[in-house]
């Protein structure tokens, strides 16, 4: 906005803009187009689209921008905004400062990355993990990019020994999607050494380090919005990190009671949180401090207050809610559990849907697990329910499931509906999406995938109407 006299809107496709440009033109917004010299769309010219060039870029002094243009430019300034993954919602643009993008950009640094190492990235450019850790850092660290446009599974190590990478990055269920492809000869030959990234599951840690050799994973954790982070820099595998004295000095964090039915912290007779023993899950937040700051959500003050817990611990604090239910055990390792808003309750307990999903996929048959929890009318919190997708020419076998959950799950935790669904939604960054699931329920009026119900005595059995409307009629108790 310094160089141009009105904001700047770089579009990769028009098409998806085309119907807005009235609305950005009223206000002044520039939009270009990376093409030819001529805006055309089906013969026609497009209003209000200028085209960026290859010519004009050629034509653009390689001299360096007068300084005076960055003058009121300091490390608190904004350099960029980043929507959130909208997993349990809309997305929101969060906004990330200078400061910000450094501290980001340097965790290939604090990872062990050098200018001499080749990264893969085909993570989306539009989110924290590809844009900010993956390509400004490896700017910053002066290494070699091999960037990939889309992920692909049956390719992933192909292209890393064609270009003889030894970093990758993940994120989400990539690791286990990697797993999952047919076993090679070859799923040891490369020089991969190092994968930096977030969301390994511990059975898939293990599983991918057994399969395709001694790679070091560095596993951390943190929000694009987020003022607190961890690294598990020892390797210890589950963990998202573990605490350190300096940090939590520096940064001031704790784990509080979270009460998932009211979906509120949990306060004492004084109005203050209540921290929760070591071993125990709570919600994690951070002190906001100018050593921690939270510059929240851009043109959206609501959204940025909503994550802003006050008199957490004294009477005029400020603390970032991060929204993750985490756990720290005796030896300091720091483990994700799950999501507020995915945790529900039900016969008064708390039912992690990370901890449901993690035991679902160890089912045979069973290539995907979501699992979330739905409302039953004349029934307090909300019941589990999970959408499954199965593996390749296999059927989904109501018996095996039922006999697992059964045995490895209590009996407030086991999903009380399957839905069987071709393919799971996710986000670009391949985090599960849970609102729509939610919203649609259980009526198999309404849902055409198979779903099926959990009969106390006899197992999973197909969903029916008549089970429907026994439930919500109140003549079958769950």
């Amino acid at each position: 906005t310094k160089v141009f006299p009105q904001p700047l809107v770089e579009i990769i496709f028009r098409g998806v803009v085309e119907e807005v440009l009235p609305s950005l033109r009223e206000q002044s917004v520039s939009v270009f187009v990376l093409g030819q010299e001529e805006q055309e769309e089906g013969g026609a010219r497009v209003e209000g689209v200028k085209t960026l060039s290859s010519g004009k870029i050629q034509q653009a002094s390689d001299q360096p921008l007068d300084p005076q243009l960055r003058s009121k430019a300091t490390i608190k300034s904004p350099t960029l905004y980043i929507y959130t993954s909208g997993t349990t919602g809309l997305p929101k643009a969060a906004v990330i400062n200078h400061e910000r993008m450094t501290l980001a950009a340097s965790m290939q640094a604090i990872a062990g990355v050098t200018r001499d190492d080749v990264i893969y990235i085909y993570l989306p450019l539009y989110h924290t993990a590809g844009f900010v850790m993956g390509l400004v850092g490896a700017i910053e660290r002066g290494n070699t990019v091999i960037l990939r446009r889309k992920f692909s599974a049956s390719q992933f190590w192909d292209d890393c020994r064609k270009y003889n990478v030894t970093v990758i990055q993940y994120i989400g269920e990539i690791m286990r999607y990697l797993c999952n492809t047919p076993k090679k000869d070859n799923d040891r030959q490369h020089k991969v050494r190092l994968a930096l990234g977030n969301g390994i599951r511990a059975d898939t840690w293990s599983e991918f380090l057994e399969r395709f050799g001694d790679i070091r994973i560095c596993e951390c954790y943190g929000a694009t919005e987020g003022n607190v982070g961890f690294v598990n820099y020892i390797g210890k595998v589950g963990a998202i990190g573990r605490e350190n004295f300096i940090h939590r000095v520096g940064n001031p964090y704790a784990l509080i009671q979270y009460d998932t039915e009211r979906e509120e912290p949990v306060r004492d007779c004084r109005g203050f949180c209540v921290k929760v023993p070591k071993g125990e899950t709570g919600l994690l937040v951070a002190k906001i401090s100018s050593r921690a700051p939270f510059s929240g959500y851009a043109k959206s003050p609501q959204q940025t207050e909503r994550k802003k817990l006050k008199d957490v611990f004294v009477k005029g604090d400020q603390y970032f809610n991060s929204g993750d239910l985490l756990r720290i055990d005796n030896e300091g390792f720091v483990y994700f559990m799950d999501r507020i808003g995915d945790t529900f309750r039900w016969k008064g307990e708390n039912v992690a849907t990370t901890e449901v999903s993690d035991n679902l996929i160890m089912v045979e048959c069973i290539e995907e697990a979501n699992v979330y929890g739905v409302k039953v009318p004349g029934h307090e919190g909300r019941i589990g329910m999970a959408a499954l997708t199965l593996k390749d020419n296999m059927e989904f076998d109501s018996k095996a499931t039922y006999e697992h959950v059964k045995t490895s799950l209590p009996s407030y935790s086991r999903p009380r509906f399957i839905r069987i669904q071709n393919s799971l939604d996710v986000t670009g960054t391949f985090k599960m999406m849970k609102v729509k699931l939610v919203n649609e329920g259980f009526n198999p009026s309404v849902i055409r995938d198979r779903l099926f119900y959990l009969e106390d005595k006899e197992g999973y059995i197909p969903m029916t109407q008549e089970i429907y409307s026994s439930i919500t009629d109140g003549k079958l108790r769950l």
